[in-house]
């Protein structure tokens, strides 16, 4: 018999009950879940939420939690009565922004494989007679979003986990997290019997415990020893009664932050458009409080809102606000849940800031991590290791949380950053990237440039050079070279301009965040030596006895090679899924530095390192800038003691040696498909090395824009984005970094059967990312990454797609904001496929 280990959760909340139902069903019988309060309405966030599920959501492993939320509390019922009711969800849109938002969001949806639709005006109120007609343009309707009764749908879980062998212990305050030898071994509580004033001090052993405390979670991270990055938040809701109230959807009214449901007669509204009111721990109330969650009601919060809701729904002008709350919800700094094992404490897990929305997709997630030891869902947004330590400040994830909570219904454009608190993290070339005028964009905290308003010199040379060689071309069968330039049509130049620039191909969403003079850097890059900075990416130093069979382990590729070599390879989960890419730089026979993509590659390798491998983070204290381009040589060789000869420092190999005054480790390897290296140095050396690249009147700074740009031309996949966990290597293309007959974790799960893969698409038009791919009427995959190949002026756009579909030529097209753009399968890569660019 297999043994199963003890597990306790904290909270009986509709997170709680639905990970006992989960973990049952998947036969852990020795579950205990215990709460401060009663059962089952214990006074989180649970107990008062409407219970909306609205499904579609621009990350698609949010929109699966929804769905699965929606298919498992469809099946629940409570004494005879449903828990859920599916009276679909209907978005409606009273400004043009919106309007075209939602045409995005039912691209989303149909990527995702959520039924919703479009609807005009009139089928609006079709299905909210109660709306005023002449505000609404239209709508998005989701027939299978619904109503969680959050508490019913608790209680419905945890019967039935309690029928498989779980137990539920109401009034058991958690005092302390036991543990040792760095194991959780069990949870102290204070037992706190209502019919009397005793309090008896207990000690619940257990291998497992799950903090699934709501807003009270990081109270209970700290009794562990773990910062939890959440912020709890008041948000508001009021009744309404008024004639009518239709038996329809749940409706959004997001151009003023408002959200509706039916109660009977009256309707339930829910406001986000009141100023942002963050509650401490300590503000919460107090233990045996009947609804610790509910805070006083402020009408002055809630006024503006209602004035907005009597304007959408006229019928409310005869009606007055009731029963109003200020109810508290978790917001964290991004926005995702927060799920997986402290990085300190064995067994110490966390189902966290989950809504009723979310809440049946995320247990199932922690019960498959927990049992089988991988999930179904991929969970890179979501995994609790996903912060870098600056992010973990409670003045970051304050300001964070807030701003979330302002912006929950706002219109986001996908690169949008968070304004503040901003700048967090620079690199050293920082000071001279604001001097050429860089426009920066943040990731994981770090300030990256975009593209530099300095190089428009640059863009406008780059046009006039091709308005000439656009005269030059023959026209009826003349050579244009004999027609003055000035006689070119002008229409026929403008538009071989705004196809180099691909700014024919973008319209109003494409052209945020971006500039044309990216097509500039891109084209500097190709034709002659750009600087670009890569220091955001993650580095990670690995060493001591054991690290290469450690390594060779936990990789797919073959770094077992001699001191000096660089290999691309991949970290596999359990079932052959991508969980990173990596280069792995052999410094010495016990000493790597590896090329990462995060903290959670941070957080795997330490996981799995044994003894005597230590694993640690050297990003803050290094830098890196790529120099990329066919004159790279003359610029480098004259700076430096190294042999930059091909022959002397072949591709995928490293050495150390200085530039100019500055010691540095040179890798030969390049991420826009052009000759150069990656120069690391220490970060109070970086200033100095830019300034001595830069002195030599040779090179320009580029920007991620162009970076994107030159990347998807050759190829190369972005992790988290083109590829995640639910992707084997060979589905992605990455097979040459699958060494045969090496084993490593994962190797067993993986299959050269292949059902779907990656492919890149030419379109007729720059996309965004995450819209529906279509063939013959049907939808068939979707996009990952896309900008516009300023090289071969074209728009590229990778996307899933079923095998059969992958043949180059075969003609799809990409749903975009509602519009068929035309798109073609392609051979890759794109750009230069025998590496002659690159390997010379």
């Amino acid at each position: 018999m297999v043994s199963r280990p003890r597990l306790v959760i904290i909270g009986a909340g509709i997170v709680g009950c639905a990970l006992a139902d989960e973990l049952t069903g998947r036969g852990w019988t020795d579950v205990t879940v215990v709460d401060q309060g009663p059962l089952f309405a214990a006074g989180g966030s649970s107990s008062h939420a409407p219970g909306l599920v609205f499904q579609t959501n621009p990350s698609k492993t949010m929109t699966e939690f929804a769905s699965y939320t929606v298919r498992k509390y469809s099946e629940l019922a409570l004494a005879g009565r449903a828990c859920f009711d599916q009276v679909g969800g209907l978005e409606v849109a009273t400004t043009e922004e919106r309007w075209t938002d939602l045409h995005r969001k039912q691209g989303w949806a149909e990527s995702w494989g959520v039924e919703g639709r479009l609807v005009d005006a009139d089928q609006c109120v079709e299905l909210w007679p109660l709306l005023d007609r002449g505000k609404v343009l239209g709508g998005f309707h989701v027939p299978t979003d619904g109503l969680a009764a959050a508490v019913s749908c608790g209680e419905a879980q945890a019967r039935r986990a309690v029928e498989r062998g779980a137990r539920f212990l109401p009034h058991h305050t958690v005092v302390g997290v036991e543990q040792g030898g760095g194991r959780v071994t069990g949870v102290a509580v204070e037992v706190r019997r209502p019919e009397s004033r005793e309090v008896e001090y207990r000690v619940l052993a257990a291998e497992v415990v799950v903090c699934a405390a709501g807003f009270w979670g990081p109270a209970i991270g700290r009794l562990a020893g773990l910062t939890v990055p959440l912020l709890p938040l008041a948000h508001q809701y009021a009744k309404a009664r008024t004639p009518g109230v239709p038996d329809g959807p749940i409706l959004r009214h997001q151009d003023r932050d408002l959200y509706f449901r039916g109660h009977g007669d009256r309707i339930g509204i829910g406001s986000y458009a009141h100023r942002p009111m963050p509650v401490r721990q300590d503000e919460i109330g107090p233990k045996g409080t009947v609804m610790p969650s509910v805070q006083a009601f402020t009408e002055e919060d809630f006024d503006p809102a209602w004035r907005d809701a009597v304007e959408l729904l006229p019928a409310l002008k005869e009606s007055t606000y009731e029963d109003g709350i200020n109810g508290i919800f978790s917001f964290t700094p991004d926005g995702f849940p927060l799920i997986g094992e402290a990085p300190h404490l064995d067994g110490f897990w966390l189902a966290e800031a989950v809504w009723v929305t979310h809440s049946a997709g995320v247990a199932r997630a922690v019960a498959e991590l927990l049992v089988d030891g991988r999930s179904s869902f991929d969970l890179h947004e979501c995994e609790l290791s996903r912060f870098e330590p600056v992010q973990l400040s409670p003045a970051f994830v304050e300001e964070r949380g807030k701003q979330n909570f302002v912006e929950v219904y706002d219109v986001i454009h996908p690169l949008q950053p968070m304004e503040s608190p901003r700048p967090m993290r620079t690199s050293p070339f920082y000071v001279r990237q604001l001097e050429l005028g860089g426009y920066f964009l943040e990731a994981a905290g770090w300030e990256r440039p975009h593209w530099f308003e300095a190089n428009l010199p640059l863009l406008e040379d780059l046009v006039l050079r091709h308005h000439s060689q656009a005269a030059e071309q023959p026209e009826a069968e003349q050579p244009e070279a004999e027609q003055p330039e000035a006689e070119l049509p002008e229409e026929a130049r403008g538009m071989a301009v705004e196809r180099l620039l691909g700014v024919a191909q973008r319209d109003q969403w494409a052209s945020r965040y971006w500039s044309p003079v990216a097509a500039a850097e891109s084209y500097a890059t190709r034709e002659n030596v750009a600087l670009y900075d890569m220091t955001s990416l993650k580095r990670i130093e690995v060493g001591g006895p054991g690290s290469v069979a450690f390594l060779q382990y936990l990789t797919t590729n073959n770094v077992d090679k001699k001191p000096g070599s660089v290999t691309y390879s991949l970290l596999l989960d359990a079932s052959g899924g991508v969980r990173s890419d990596l280069t792995v730089a052999r410094l010495a026979e016990d000493r790597f530095q590896i090329g990462a993509n995060g903290n959670l590659d941070l957080d795997w390798l330490t996981r799995h390192a044994p003894g005597g491998v230590y694993v640690r983070d050297i990003t803050p204290g290094t830098c890196c800038v790529g120099v990329w381009g066919p004159q790279t040589r003359e610029l480098l060789q004259p700076l430096t003691d190294m042999d930059l000869s091909h022959e002397g420092f072949r591709y995928f190999s490293l050495k150390t040696g200085y530039v100019g005054h500055v010691p540095v480790t040179a890798m030969r390897v390049s991420y826009v498909g052009e000759l150069g290296w990656e120069l690391y140095t220490s970060a109070d050396l970086g200033l100095k090395l830019w300034d001595t690249l830069w002195a030599t009147g040779l090179p320009i700074a580029g920007g991620r824009a162009a970076f994107n740009s030159l990347r998807l031309e050759k190829g190369y996949r972005l992790w988290g984005v083109d590829m995640t966990p639910e992707h084997s290597p060979y589905e992605a293309g990455l097979a040459f970094a699958v060494k045969d007959g090496k084993d490593f974790l994962g190797r067993d799960a993986l299959s050269t059967e292949l059902t779907r893969k990656l492919v890149p698409l030419l379109s007729a038009e720059v996309v965004m990312g995450k819209e529906p791919v279509r063939h013959a009427g049907r939808t068939v995959g979707y996009v990952t990454s896309a900008a516009y190949g300023h090289t071969i002026q074209r728009p590229i756009a990778y996307a899933w797609l079923p095998i059969e579909l992958t043949t180059p030529g075969t003609h799809v097209e990409i749903s975009y904001f509602g519009r068929r753009v035309p798109a073609e399968v392609a051979t890759e890569p794109l750009f230069d496929p025998k590496m002659e660019k690159i390997r010379r």
